[in-house]
């Protein structure tokens, strides 16, 4: 479905064209026409199967990894087409970043987990590395706990925690992009609302798209909400709708998209 609000050019940050996603030769995607705005949370929403996770990871072009992979259409951030334009694929990751369902900090130092990424593009001095750390950590909501103990395994964290310095360690290569697939499903709800609350914190500075299961937590964080879903076994998934979030929960245009959403299926 076409986006009912248009968006001028000077809001849009990525554009997605006429796309669609092929595992080898069985299409998975088709027809998603979507503008993701600038320094906003877009939810994508949709039963399980329905490609949500595959639609983010195009962002990133993480799909590449794996074999047998290929897409049609168009991904234009920034004025680029990301699959077709020389991008310089270690470039837009830098640019593109991503949150995984699970934290995965690395077996190393709070300290080290989150200069890794910064050390990789260029040389520092101790005393910049230390106000990297200090300034991610702090734009993660994660400084006041870990200051005292930066040395400490980034493993003996709390799940939350961990999380959350997954952040940091994103934030420390200034992303443009965030990506966050399922970002607080092995959460407790205290560390949900943490999450929750960061990334309406972060979205001021930047565009972020998360994969979500949870409506009430799409319906909390959002701005703008998209509903995939596959009509039929062995169809590909489709944009269904795409809108405000307040009208997808409370007017959707689509009787597919309330039945989704009041839990009539999926």
């Amino acid at each position: 479905m076409e986006d009912r609000q248009l968006l001028s050019d000077n809001e849009i940050k990525i554009k997605v064209k006429n796309y669609g996603f092929y595992y080898g030769s069985t299409k998975v995607l088709t027809d998603i026409n979507m503008d993701i705005k600038k320094n906003c949370i877009t939810a994508i929403i949709g039963p399980s199967g329905c490609g949500k996770s595959t639609f983010l990871r195009t962002f990133n072009r993480m799909n590449e990894l794996l074999p047998g992979t290929s897409i049609e259409g168009e991904v234009i951030i920034d004025g680029f087409d990301i699959y077709r334009d020389n991008i310089d694929v270690v470039d837009l990751r830098k640019k593109i970043g991503m949150v995984f369902q699970r934290p995965n900090p690395f077996p190393k130092s709070i300290y080290e987990n989150v200069i890794y990424g910064p050390r990789l593009h260029k040389r520092y001095t101790r005393s910049q590395l230390d106000l990297i750390v200090e300034n991610s950590l702090k734009r993660a909501a994660l400084w006041d706990e870990v200051k005292h103990k930066l040395n400490t395994n980034a493993l003996d964290l709390s799940g939350g925690q961990q999380q959350r310095l997954c952040i940091a360690r994103l934030l420390a290569v200034n992303p443009e992009v965030i990506l966050m697939d399922e970002p607080a499903s092995a959460l407790d709800p205290i560390s949900t609302q943490k999450i929750e609350d960061l990334m309406d914190e972060l979205k001021d500075n930047y565009t972020i798209i998360i994969v979500t299961h949870n409506m009430q937590q799409a319906a909390r964080v959002s701005q703008r909400a998209a509903f995939l879903l596959t009509e039929k076994i062995g169809e590909p998934a489709t944009l269904i709708e795409y809108d405000d979030t307040h009208k997808i929960f409370t007017n959707p245009g689509d009787k597919r998209t309330e039945d989704y959403i009041t839990g009539r299926f999926g």
